[in-house]
């Protein structure tokens, strides 16, 4: 496979950009599919290009084995992003998503990391996404479906039809298992600015467990806090968007 075809097999581009002067590339969620960033380009900057990872399992890649482990997903996306290193490269992941970003940034030269919904990764043991507090083991299917539904993001519907569970459980199980299996270990901290973005009532995501981000980076640390929950980004995109668009890496000023 070449570059370009690795590329295309793992991100997706909502609106080309000629010759954009940045590109923000989106993590999704566990369970997530590039779908969730398909309105970003609209509300950020014309010379940001948007481009969204796809995991393996699901939506247009539904027919493909997921991943379920933290080293090669990082390594697969990083290598889907050489092509794209002729531009500077701006990180956003959300819960699951921030983790993996994390990875691909310890892996690969990006302007800066925005991190959203998640607490850093040596907090894990006050996250969720298939790391419950206690260290417990995988979840059953039931105990994974009642976890879904609390952190929202998801039609709660779709897990009261079996064929409907039956399609959309393998890929968030397997996303769970990614993040529950995930050790980062010692690490050297990252050069580049990180953001953090949480809702204020996200139990998972509290704000002194998030502004430890701080110490993931000796560049220039922010944790800005939204009305909501664990998916405060759905429900307020908007004032999102308008805080990334003010960031000095991603405005045009």
């Amino acid at each position: 496979m070449t570059a370009v075809q690795q590329a295309s097999t793992w991100l997706r581009r909502y609106r080309p950009v000629e010759r954009p002067r940045v590109r923000l590339i989106c993590f999704p969620h566990a369970g997530g599919g590039p779908s969730a960033f398909r309105t970003w380009p609209a509300a950020l900057p014309s010379d940001v290009e948007v481009f969204a990872v796809r995991y393996p399992g699901r939506q247009d890649r539904v027919t493909e084995p997921c991943v379920d482990r933290m080293e090669p997903m990082a390594e697969a996306v990083t290598q889907a992003l050489t092509p794209l290193l002729d531009r500077p490269l701006v990180l956003f992941g959300h819960s699951m998503g921030a983790w993996i970003a994390y990875e691909v940034a310890r892996r690969t030269p990006v302007r800066a990391l925005l991190v959203s919904g998640q607490v850093p990764p040596a907090r894990r043991e006050s996250t969720h996404d298939g790391a419950p507090r206690g260290g417990a083991g995988p979840l059953t299917d039931d105990q994974l479906v009642e976890e879904v539904k609390r952190l929202g993001g998801y039609d709660a519907q779709l897990f009261e039809d079996p064929e409907l569970r039956d399609l959309v459980l393998p890929p968030i199980r397997s996303d769970f298992e990614l993040v529950r299996t995930y050790r980062p270990g010692p690490v050297e901290p990252l050069d580049c600015p990180v953001h953090a973005y949480y809702g204020e009532d996200d139990l998972d995501a509290r704000a002194d467990d998030v502004e430890a981000w701080g110490e993931t980076t000796t560049g220039r640390f922010t944790a800005h806090r939204f009305p909501g929950g664990h998916f405060y980004l759905t429900d307020h995109e908007s004032a999102l968007l308008r805080e990334l668009s003010s960031l000095p890496v991603v405005s045009l000023v």
